[in-house]
């Protein structure tokens, strides 16, 4: 199939009668050229439809107008979750004022996602990223200091010296806003259905659980975020003699599949168990039982961790950490006290 062949900084010179060092200074708004010739220029760029060379705009000096975004995440995974769908168009929304693209790609473990960071830099493809589900002694962190690639993390507390500049949410305030109130409620025996152990928020969550009062005991169960996962291990959960009168997962997918399973097997939600969620989404409020959750501007956090790359990539140092807003307990009916 026959392609169009790119058009070049030297097919416009040839165009527009002037040499290809006049079409550079006029497409990057640089002086050396007449307003005259400059507008020429413009004009038949755009008729060409002409874009840069990310490469080309880095060995001169320019931005490659992308950030990326590696995100380690199943295909079906990443689409079921409401949070990345909330996430992403607050990144594009904020990028999208300043015409810049997002590269956003899927990666099967932490290894292929470093290797992507290298790939990006190398190739001058983006200017900066998006890091998420930051770990304690985080390998991608060293990784990025020494590319010098400029990174904004979405984290769970405030960095470290030397790691990347992080939009941070307390999430030891978060979970104990979730577990407390269970604990109120009556709840002794708390289960969670966390995603991987290795993230920071499992930690912390896991640690908020274990530090309830005396007379509480939880349990945390690590799964891959699926709702495959957290099917499985509610009908684990529930065919116990001794089961739990609460359970907690962490994002609306799993709730949802677990609540399902809770009805499949003939127990009623609230009345035999309490099902509460780390993530809203419009479907967990409309499920019936709506489901507890914890709510938070997922849309804003995106837009703000856009602004503040893309601050970031014109700064000289690592800029300081930034707190985003907190999210807030939704209490609906799939929470109760415990008979």
């Amino acid at each position: 199939m026959y392609k169009a062949k790119r058009v070049t900084i030297t097919d416009i010179a040839r165009l527009a009668g002037v040499s290809p060092g006049a079409v550079s200074f006029a497409l990057n708004g640089r002086p050396g050229v007449s307003e005259q010739t400059r507008k020429r220029i413009l004009t038949i760029a755009e008729e060409h439809q002409w874009l840069p060379s990310s490469a080309a705009r880095a060995l001169g000096g320019a931005g490659a107008g992308v950030i990326g975004f590696a995100v380690n995440r199943s295909a079906g995974t990443l689409g079921a979750e409401a949070f990345f769908t909330d996430l992403i168009a607050g990144v594009q929304s904020a990028l999208a004022k300043n015409r810049i693209a997002m590269q956003m790609v899927l990666v099967s473990s932490i290894e292929e996602e470093v290797a992507t960071y290298r790939r990006w830099h190398s190739a001058n493809q983006v200017d900066g990223v998006i890091v998420i589900d930051p770990r304690d002694d985080d390998p991608r962190f060293p990784v990025l200091r020494d590319l010098a690639l400029p990174a904004v993390v979405l984290g769970s507390h405030a960095s470290e010296e030397g790691h990347p500049a992080t939009i941070w949410l307390d999430d030891s305030q978060v979970a104990h806003s979730l577990f407390d109130y269970l604990s109120a409620l009556g709840h002794r025996s708390i289960a969670y259905v966390a995603g991987p152990a290795e993230f920071q928020h499992t930690r912390l969550r896991t640690e908020v659980l274990a530090g309830l009062e005396r007379g509480v005991s939880g349990e945390v169960i690590a799964t891959d975020f699926s709702p495959a996962a957290a099917s499985m291990t509610m009908r684990r959960l529930l065919s116990r003699r001794e089961r739990p009168t609460a359970v907690v997962f962490d994002n609306d997918v799993m709730a949802i599949a677990g609540l399902r399973v809770a009805q499949e097997m003939g127990l009623s939600v609230p009345v035999d168990l309490s099902i509460a969620s780390f993530d809203d989404s419009v479907v967990a409020g409309l499920v019936h039982p709506s489901i507890t959750c914890i709510t938070r501007d997922t849309f804003g956090l995106g837009a703000a961790a856009a602004a503040f790359l893309l601050e970031q990539i014109d700064a000289p140092d690592v800029l300081a950490d930034r707190i985003g807003a907190m999210p807030q307990l939704t209490v609906r009916e799939s929470t109760a006290v415990p008979r």
